[in-house]
């Protein structure tokens, strides 16, 4: 069991990891510090699929990582 549970937290980590990546992808340094004029902006299609799938992957990141404490 605690080698499926390290494997499963593995996956979801590297899976967290290119998530949060990708996100910031069309994200530039002058835009970053509030160059844009663009205060906010509507999510749509794989950027909203990203996102919802990053929360989900942050939650299942931190179960994984509670239950894996409470084992030991």
């Amino acid at each position: 069991m605690d080698k499926a549970l390290g494997t499963i937290q593995i996956i979801v980590s590297i899976l967290l990891i290119i998530a949060i990546l990708l996100q910031n992808r069309g994200a530039g340094l002058s835009e970053t510090f509030g160059g844009s004029g663009n205060v906010y902006q509507t999510k749509r299609g794989f950027d909203k699929f990203l996102f919802i799938a990053t929360v989900i992957l942050a939650i299942l990141f931190l179960g994984t990582a509670f239950y894996s404490f409470m084992q030991h």
